[in-house]
């Protein structure tokens, strides 16, 4: 019996105009009321949800959010953080480096504030771009402190651009870093081991949830992780290839309520 189910945003939950849609909405509240726990699973801060929190109704005591891919797990009705992984200082400085030898603008997100390094004169950051919800601000290397939370760093450029820089990244930093693309023109950068399912299964572990009772939707490499951890793994029909691969289940796409259609299957209909 399914009693969480973490879903991703973008290509998932989303529809390609970023709507949910009336029937993924109904689908939703159906489970919720069942008492189903709904958690959004997503790399990006609460505040760039907020307003899907709303348009779902999960602002309520009991309602929880996995941001940051697995950085914190927080309540959507206050914010409050229950569980919490960040980067170092040392982290970032190391990660400037990195963008500086590739030529490419670092991101680091800060709490619910964007930090723009002046890392790149050549390749500024489309990060705000990217949702504008985004709270996104330049700001100097040298004015980073130990004092400061470093919930995670991102690489955000053109595809054409940023994929043939990816394989210049160095066997050390790979290993010392999560490193995974969350969008075709998003890399992201996160402490090892953090991942969205190691934010679910703290969630669950705080709820008394079984592994075996999560149902994990993603369509992004970002979601590999949740989708081989939970019960039931979904992948979106448009997910790239090693999340249908790695899935339990194939849904149809975000255009067609893929969601709704394998909450409905799954669990309003206690199939297995």
């Amino acid at each position: 019996m399914i009693k969480l189910i973490a879903i991703d945003l973008d290509g998932t939950l989303l529809n390609d105009k970023k709507e949910v849609t009336p029937r993924n909405k109904e689908v939703l509240a159906r489970a919720k009321a069942q008492g189903v726990k709904i958690v959004i699973c997503t790399g990006r801060p609460l505040r760039a949800i907020r307003p899907y929190l709303e348009e779902l109704s999960l602002k309520e005591p009991g309602d929880y959010s996995i941001t940051f891919n697995g950085g914190l797990v927080q309540k959507n009705e206050t914010g409050e953080i229950i569980e919490k992984a960040a980067m170092q200082l040392a982290d970032i400085h190391e990660l400037v480096s990195v963008a500086e030898d590739l030529n490419l603008p670092l991101d680091v997100v800060s709490e619910e504030i964007v930090l723009s390094l002046p890392t790149s004169a050549a390749h500024p950051s489309i990060y705000g771009s990217l949702n504008p919800l985004l709270d996104c601000r330049p700001f100097a290397v040298a004015d980073l402190d130990e004092s400061m939370l470093y919930n995670k760093a991102v690489i955000a450029y053109h595809q054409e651009v940023l994929d043939p820089k990816i394989p210049e990244i160095s066997s050390e930093i790979r290993e010392k870093y999560e490193i995974i693309k969350s969008r075709n023109n998003l890399l992201e950068f996160m402490p090892k081991g953090i991942t969205k399912a190691y934010g679910i299964s703290l969630l669950a572990q705080d709820l008394g949830i079984k592994q075996e009772e999560v149902m994990a939707i993603g369509d992004e490499e970002n979601d590999l992780p949740m989708i081989r951890y939970a019960g039931i793994g979904v992948a979106m029909a448009n997910a790239v290839p090693i999340i249908k691969e790695a899935a339990d289940v194939v849904t149809v796409s975000n255009q067609e309520d893929g969601v709704a259609a394998v909450i409905e299957e799954y669990v309003l209909k206690g199939g297995a």
